[in-house]
C-alpha cells in the first residue's frame, strides 16, 4: 500500500503523491476522489497532463463559482511543468482555496524538486508511491493487499503468488482480489498453487487472447490444456470477462497515445496495443453478447450449473464468433 504522513484527511486542500509507481499513484488519485464524491456527490474532477495546465490554467480551475461546487484539480506529472507555470503553482500553495482539493503527482527526485519542497513546505498530504523494483518490496505489497481486504494469507502463499505474477502490481492487485472474491478463509500456498501454477506461461489469459481475436479453435485447444493442467475455471472466466472489458473500454475512448489512453483506462500501454489489435473486428453489438455470455459461464463455473467445462467452452466460441461480427475482414488464422 501506498504510505501516507500523519496528515491524512483526503480532503486536505494539497495532497502530494510522490514516485514512480503507476498503480499507487493511481489509487491515491481515486483515493481523493472518492472522499470528495463522498461529501458531494455533484464533484467535477479535472484530471490533467503538464501540457494542459498553462499559466493561468490553475487560477481560472480553482476561482471561486457561483454555486460553490467541489472541485478535484490532479495534475499528472507535476515534474515536468512549465517554469512559469510552477510559479502559479507555488503561489496556489499559499492560500488554496476552499471546496478545492489539489493533487499533485510528482516523479521525485532532482528534477522539479522546487514544486515538490514547496508543497511539503506548505504542509500538504503526502503520499509516498515508490517504485517497487524489490521482491521483497512486491511482497510487503502482496501482505498489505490482503491485510486491507481484512483478510489473512500465509506467509507461504503471500511468497507463491509473487513468484508466480511476478513484477506488475496492478496484476497482484488483481490476483489478490481474485482470491479474496474466491475463497473462504486462511489463503495458504495450496490455494495459491491451484490458481496460479503455469500463470507464468498465462494459461487463462491465452485463453482469453486467443477467444477475442476470433480463433476458435485455438482458444479451445488452449482451454481443455488449461482445464487439463489444473487451472481454477473460475480464473479462466474472470480473464475471459478482462479481455472483453478491454475490448470494450478501448472501442468506447477518445483516440490518443498509448500513454494517454493508458491513463484513461487504467491499463498498461502494452496493453491498449495489443488491445488495439484485437478489438478490428469487434461491434458494440459483438461486446454486449460476450459480456452476456462471460456472465452465463461465471454463474455457470460457480454452482449455477451441471458442467463448468461446458460452460466455459459455450463461453469461448461465443466470444470468438462476436469477434468476428464486423465481418470476415478482421484477420487470417481464425478458427
Amino acid at each position: 500500500m501506498a504510505r501516507k504522513n500523519a496528515s491524512d484527511d483526503l480532503l486536505a486542500p494539497v495532497t502530494l503523491a510522490v514516485g514512480q509507481e503507476d498503480l499507487l499513484l493511481d489509487r491515491a488519485v481515486r483515493e481523493v476522489v472518492a472522499a470528495a464524491r463522498a461529501a458531494d456527490a455533484d464533484t467535477d474532477v479535472r484530471d490533467l497532463t503538464p501540457d494542459q495546465v498553462q499559466p493561468g490554467t490553475l487560477a481560472e480551475l480553482t476561482s471561486p463559482s457561483l454555486f460553490a461546487e467541489r472541485k478535484v484539480v490532479v495534475v499528472r506529472n507535476a515534474q515536468d511543468l512549465s517554469a512559469d507555470t510552477v510559479k502559479d503553482v507555488k503561489a496556489y500553495l499559499g492560500s488554496p482555496a476552499e471546496e478545492i482539493t489539489l493533487v499533485l503527482l510528482h516523479a521525485g527526485g532532482a528534477k522539479g524538486k522546487g514544486l515538490l519542497d514547496a508543497a511539503r513546505k506548505a504542509g500538504a498530504r503526502e503520499v509516498a508511491c515508490p517504485k517497487m523494483t524489490k521482491p521483497a518490496d512486491r511482497l510487503g505489497f502482496t501482505r498489505g493487499e490482503f491485510r486491507a481486504a481484512g483478510r489473512s494469507a500465509t506467509p507461504e502463499a503471500c511468497q507463491a503468488l509473487v513468484d508466480a505474477i511476478g513484477s506488475d502490481l496492478r496484476e497482484l492487485a488483481s490476483a489478490v482480489s481474485q482470491l479474496v472474491a474466491d475463497v473462504e478463509g486462511t489463503i495458504d500456498e495450496a490455494v495459491v498453487g491451484r490458481y496460479y501454477t503455469g500463470r507464468a506461461e498465462a494459461s487463462s489469459f491465452t485463453v482469453a487472447d486467443r477467444a477475442v481475436e476470433g480463433r476458435t479453435a485455438e482458444a479451445l485447444e488452449a482451454l481443455r490444456w488449461s482445464l487439463s493442467t489444473g487451472v481454477a475455471p473460475v480464473l479462466i472466466t474472470s480473464a475471459l470477462a478482462q479481455g472483453v472489458r478491454a475490448i470494450g473500454k478501448l472501442s468506447s475512448a477518445r483516440g490518443g497515445r498509448p500513454a494517454d489512453l493508458a491513463r484513461e483506462l487504467g491499463m498498461p500501454p502494452w496493453k491498449i496495443d495489443r488491445v488495439r489489435q484485437q478489438m478490428r473486428g469487434w461491434t458494440p453489438d459483438g461486446v454486449a453478447v460476450a459480456l452476456i455470455a462471460v456472465a452465463e459461464a461465471d454463474a455457470g463455473v460457480k454452482g449455477g450449473g451441471d458442467d463448468p467445462e461446458y460452460a466455459l467452452e459455450k463461453a469461448v466460441v461465443t466470444i470468438a464468433r462476436a469477434a468476428r461480427s464486423r465481418g470476415s475482414g478482421s484477420g487470417s488464422g481464425r478458427g
